[in-house]
């Protein structure tokens, strides 16, 4: 069978009737062997002047993209702080001073609290809700800040302070209240009635007068 494989191998045709039949198929016009060049058309002149335009400004956009990943790396950063030191989390020397400072033992004074009710009330007597919760809540912040300098840090939210465990229970969770109404004044679209108000003076009574500052 080897040797019948051999034998279909082998060469036996004539080099002389292989050299004429490739002559009549050359010369067959219905057979195209010759392709006729491509010419391809000039781009728009706008084309050209664009690829100017982008050769020339390459090496400001290369400025560009280098500012734009340090601005990103920079505001990762800043998240990063914000995540470790506005929510204590992760450092566990951070941890364990936020837990020294949760013991409530101090509390808004009377007096001044008494006399911001008053000017806050005289603002929501003119219609003025939303006013009169800001002034709640800034004063509410200067009084943790004037008794927690720790605690109220440019990086901290208003929403970062209510969740601080250093705050009592109560008083923690009535900032907080205060804190959502004054949100919904300034970025929800929807300005207080006389009902929210209500409710975020009567936060800042037990933010200011609870029992609870002095456990």
């Amino acid at each position: 069978m080897a040797q019948g494989a051999a034998q279909v191998a082998t060469p036996t045709g004539d080099p002389a009737l292989f050299d004429r039949a490739h002559k009549q198929l050359l010369a067959d016009g219905d057979i195209q062997f010759d392709l006729p060049p491509v010419h391809f058309e000039k781009p728009p002149a706008w084309i050209a002047a664009l690829g100017r335009f982008l050769d020339g400004i390459a090496p400001g956009l290369q400025i560009l993209f280098w500012i734009a990943v340090a601005a990103l790396v920079l505001a990762l950063l800043y998240g990063l702080y914000r995540w470790f030191e506005g929510r204590s989390l992760g450092w566990p020397w951070r941890r364990g001073a936020k837990a020294e400072e949760t013991i409530g033992d101090w509390r808004p004074e009377e007096a001044p609290a008494r006399a911001l009710l008053g000017e806050a009330d005289g603002l929501a007597a003119a219609g003025q809700y939303g006013a009169a919760a800001r002034l709640l809540l800034q004063r509410s912040i200067e009084e943790i800040d004037r008794n927690r300098p720790a605690l109220v840090r440019p990086a901290l939210t208003s929403r970062d302070i209510a969740d601080a465990p250093a705050l009592p229970e109560a008083p923690r969770s009535a900032f907080a209240r205060i804190v959502m109404a004054v949100e919904t004044s300034l970025f929800g679209g929807r300005a207080l009635d006389a009902t929210a108000w209500s409710d975020c003076r009567s936060a800042y009574e037990t933010f200011a007068f609870s029992p609870e500052w002095q456990r």
